[in-house]
């Protein structure tokens, strides 16, 4: 229950900002719930005075559509069965003419909805709002008041059209609102309402908080079973049904589900689901409301599995699953490459860090949860952790510190293409280890198997490193940014892997790791053809070409590289000379029991990146080459 119990405080924690819709990035609106009220997308919004008159009708905006309504235990836990909403609700509960548009429903859904609207306009808890709606929806002519403003349209038999026919554009025009934002027929569409009061600033029911209070009130009298809440110890009135729609609005799984009594769910056991676990009505409303809000707020999902780290005092925390070039968002102008250096890398994420470390109380806990569903009535929770927030940011700053690498593949905020040194995010990983048509399950694995290396430092699972290192080892099939994007990824994996043995992106001129060492080679080759080759030219150099091959034949393979480069030294002459020289250095650096067909280590894509980063950036490149032929010559003479 320790997850129900992180919500309900989160709830409480910020209970003063319930009601207040916030915008998504894809300019979505979403809102902390108040308890015994859910959301649900309206597709019409009907406009009425205080004494309960038609004013007006319109089709809603797709952004503008999620709504909040008031709901019993009974209908935010329907399916197929005709429960209907207290206030907001589907054309066949609240249209008093429905049967003359379209086919007759089973039961008697608007006259179920009519008792129970009644029902709270005549409890101590009532609003004159709410007695407006029930008014008008008495008069029975919501259908017909909404054909009449042309919201909805009837076929040529005077019934509700299913589809927008050819026929019916020829007669009409062009395509209705409500085919462009309802995916079902017009039957389908959700209505909400707006009574307009005069000298009232707010005429939307639905962000009405005085309405929303009012349901709230009238429910509380409705709850008269108590039973002890297993989450906060105390005798509270106890919730029978648990809510759904916890992902979306079109979301019917839930976390806690105990509604078969022919299963094994919990007979054998226990007699009633009550035994197995009793959670009070007001703490299952604010701990389920409190993760709809967070998942609209910062999670992100993949496949349908939504992933959500939050802190309970302060919601803000680093994301886990981004690169480093994230925490650097405020600091732009340090987020550059600078030298290279670990120390220098190390203090800039322990400054983007420290803002977190010190906003709130010390003894505040990080929240990560993992839900997913694997059908579509039941979700589960696969992946829980409670930690405490200084333990969190420790563990966060130490993957960040240590895989790490040179990334050219950041965005800046004019989503411009920028290089910076730091981890990799986890999506970005999944690209480097299975390529970008990856499936969106192969990915959502990846990313779960990677929390715990980011989390509890653990290492690295062998088969994504040798997955990374495997393609970034042949870049012949993949275009030169997604290879260069794979390539530095891979490197920071496997800096990781060897992460005691302090590996940096700077070249490390001491060492004599054979895998290096060919690693180094390798990239002096390469840099000497393109050299050669000119601007112009945009092909392959014989360094690149047999990259994978030379990983796994490095003896062999070689022998073929510098017949191949033999060319392109002689048609340089004696601008060779800088890179002959320094395939000579590295080269005497091996010794003879290296040269073998053993296949290297993924330490070799560190030495090939490191001395191709240090040739490219090398200042004056080109008077250095002049430099060192100009002393040869003058040996000579």
């Amino acid at each position: 229950m320790t997850w129900l119990a992180q919500l309900y405080k989160t709830y409480e924690n910020n209970a003063h900002v319930v009601g207040q819709f916030e915008t998504k990035r894809n300019n979505r609106e979403y809102a902390l719930i108040p308890v015994s009220h859910t959301t649900q997308n309206a597709h019409i919004e009907v406009h009425l005075d205080d004494q309960g008159q038609f004013i007006s009708a319109s089709v809603i905006d797709k952004n503008e559509a999620n709504t909040i309504i008031p709901c019993t235990e009974a209908s935010a836990s329907r399916t197929s069965k005709a429960v209907p909403h207290p206030l907001f609700d589907k054309l066949m509960y609240v249209a008093g003419d429905y049967a003359r548009y379209c086919e007759a429903p089973k039961g008697t859904p608007y006259e179920d909805y009519m008792a129970q609207l009644a029902d709270w306009c005549e409890s101590p808890a009532s609003h004159p709002k709410v007695k407006s709606v029930y008014a008008y929806l008495r008069q029975g002519t919501l259908m017909e008041d909404l054909i009449r403003s042309k919201v909805l349209w009837l076929d040529e038999r005077g019934k509700l059209a299913d589809k927008w026919t050819p026929e019916l554009e020829e007669k009409h025009g062009g395509k209705p609102e409500l085919f462009e934002v309802i995916a079902s027929d017009q039957s389908a569409a959700f209505v909400r309402f707006a009574v307009r009061v005069p000298g009232d600033v707010e005429p939307r029911l639905w962000r009405d908080r005085s309405v929303q209070d009012s349901f709230i009130q009238y429910y509380e009298m409705k709850l008269t079973d108590y039973d002890i809440c297993y989450v906060s110890g105390r005798e509270l009135p106890y919730a029978d049904k648990h809510a759904s729609r916890i992902r979306n609005s079109a979301d019917k799984s839930k976390l806690i589900s105990a509604n078969d009594t022919s299963g094994f769910t919990f007979r054998g056991r226990f007699r009633t689901s009550r035994e197995a676990a009793a959670v009070a009505y007001d703490v299952s409303q604010k701990a389920h409301n409190a993760l709809k809000w967070l998942i609209d707020k910062q999670s992100f999902t993949i496949d349908g599995k939504v992933f959500l780290v939050w802190g309970t005092e302060n919601l803000d925390v680093p994301d886990p699953f981004a690169d480093s070039f994230t925490l650097y968002a405020n600091e732009e102008e340090e987020a550059g490459v600078g030298d290279g250096t670990h120390k220098e890398y190390a203090k800039r994420i322990r400054k983007a860090i420290n803002g977190y470390r010190f906003d709130g109380d010390y003894q505040s806990e990080v929240i990560i949860m993992i839900l997913d569903a694997a059908t579509p009535g039941r979700m589960s929770i696969v992946y829980y952790r409670d930690m405490n927030k200084e333990l969190f940011l420790d563990r966060l700053q130490h993957w960040h510190e240590t895989c790490y690498w040179l990334h050219r593949h950041g965005k800046n905020a004019e989503n411009r293409a920028v290089s910076f040194i730091g981890a990799p995010a986890t999506r970005d990983i999944a690209f480097a280890a299975y390529g970008p048509q990856a499936s969106e399950k192969v990915i959502k694995g990846l990313v779960e198997r990677m929390l715990p290396c980011i989390i509890d430092g653990r290492k690295i699972p062998l088969d994504i490193v040798r997955s990374a290192i495997h393609r970034a080892s042949n870049p012949v099939g993949m275009e030169e940014a997604d290879w260069e994007k794979t390539l530095s990824i891979a490197c920071a994996l496997v800096n990781k892997t060897y992460e005691k043995e302090g590996f940096e992106v700077s070249l490390d001129t001491n060492c004599t790791d054979r895998s290096y060492l060919f690693g180094r080679m390798l990239a002096i080759a390469d840099r000497l053809e393109r050299k050669a080759l000119g601007r112009e030219e945009k092909r392959a150099t014989n360094a690149v070409r047999y990259m994978n091959a030379f990983a796994q034949r490095p003896m062999r393979t070689w022998t073929i590289i510098q017949s191949a480069i033999q060319p392109y030294q002689a048609k340089m002459g004696t601008e060779a000379n800088f890179y002959n020289r320094l395939l000579d250095e590295v080269g005497s650096r091996l010794q003879p029991e290296h040269f073998t067909d053993k296949p290297l280590s993924g330490l070799y894509l560190l030495g090939f990146y490191s001395q191709r980063h240090e040739l490219s950036t090398f200042k004056k490149n080109d008077d250095a080459v002049d430099a060192v032929d100009s002393e040869e010559e003058q040996e000579e003479n």
